[in-house]
């Protein structure tokens, strides 16, 4: 391969050394050879090995391009002037600096697969293919590291690679190149930035940290504000099942104590409507009466007596008589069903509690 640093101008050289120098280069150097290290001579019958192009001109003139196999040509009117390779072809594309969209300068390098499609336009279409793909990689790299941010470029990767081989191929669609694939390789960020991606990263992790706590206590407080609702509804339910059940167990019990009560005043009823019921009841009478006198003077050292406090036969005639207008209306119905001996036991209860009060005395 012709190397470029060969055909430059030197310094202090003029034009017209310049083209003699480039003319005296023409002559003495080999026709270019596209990734190959040498071209083979024409002996009439050649063999092109697999996946390789050759290109011969005649006279100088593009002729026609041989295809693997055997093939024929004139000697010394045919010349092999380019070799072309059909494989895929691995360049290194240097280090090189890019300033991001936040003004952020990078380092950044990577590695391009080629494959030439057509064997004419890469001869006759650029001069040195391999320079001009790899200059075109850096260009259209920084072109798109402009359009991202720090942030961005670590995320869309694969983005950018796909971005940069579209551009490629569109340029180098007239040189019979393709890119098949671009990989960055490394992308090396200032100290600076490193350190402060780092604290914004651990940043981050604390913030994580923070937040999962804090949902964490309020999953907590949920849960434990839950369960006291849940406490208090139970309760609640608790006790209203209690004082339903203790207001049933009450009305029971009044129930009870009134049939008991309707009961015994029934046969209270009864009893004294039987003969000498009359006196049995001042008997009941003046026996409560006289367990009334025992306790008095108990609760409180001021006690309120009638006049009469002795008089026991008065007050049970007091009492018989309140219990007599009460009962009159029941007595006037029954007349006729009572027996006769009204006074007698009347007399006879009027005797009873005159001997209990002279025993009392």
């Amino acid at each position: 391969m012709l190397s470029r640093a060969g055909i430059r101008a030197r310094p202090g050289l003029g034009l017209l050394q310049h083209s003699q120098q480039l003319k005296r280069v023409a002559r003495l150097a080999p026709a270019p050879c596209r990734w190959n290290s040498g071209l083979p001579m024409n002996i009439g019958v050649l063999f092109v090995p697999q996946q390789e192009a050759w290109v011969v001109e005649r006279m100088g003139k593009f002729h026609r391009i041989l295809e693997p196999g055997l093939n024929f040509l004139i000697p010394l009117l045919d010349r092999i002037r380019y070799v072309q390779s059909l494989k895929e072809i691995v360049i290194n594309v240097p280090e090189q600096s890019a300033v991001t969209l936040d003004n952020v300068t990078l380092q950044i390098d990577g590695v391009l697969y080629l494959r030439v499609m057509d064997p004419y336009k890469a001869s006759y279409g650029v001069e040195d293919p391999e320079y001009a793909v790899t200059q075109l990689a850096q260009t259209t790299m920084r072109s798109e590291l402009g359009k991202l941010s720090l942030d961005r470029v670590f995320r869309e990767r694969e983005s950018l690679n796909a971005s940069i081989v579209d551009a490629i191929n569109q340029a180098s669609d007239c040189w019979g190149i393709r890119c098949l694939r671009y990989e960055i390789k490394d992308i090396h960020v200032p100290p600076r930035v490193k350190e402060s991606m780092q604290m914004q990263v651990e940043a981050e992790r604390r913030k994580r940290a923070t937040v999962l706590e804090s949902e964490g206590t309020r999953e907590s407080a949920i849960n434990v504000a839950e369960g006291q609702k849940q406490a208090q509804i139970l309760a609640s339910e608790a006790e209203k099942a209690e004082q339903i059940n203790k207001a049933a167990g009450e009305a029971n019990a009044m129930l009870v104590k009134a049939r008991a009560k309707a009961e015994a005043i029934q046969l209270l009823a009864a009893a004294l409507a039987q003969q000498h019921g009359n006196a049995a009841a001042s008997l009941s009478v003046a026996e409560q009466y006289v367990n009334a006198f025992s306790k008095i003077a108990k609760d409180s050292n001021t006690v309120l007596l009638p006049a009469n406090t002795g008089d026991v036969t008065n007050m049970v005639a007091q009492a018989l008589g309140i219990y007599t207008t009460l009962t009159k209306p029941q007595a006037v119905k029954t007349q006729d069903d009572m027996p006769p001996a009204h006074e007698d036991s009347h007399s006879s209860a009027t005797e009873v509690l005159k001997a209990e009060q002279g025993s009392s005395s």
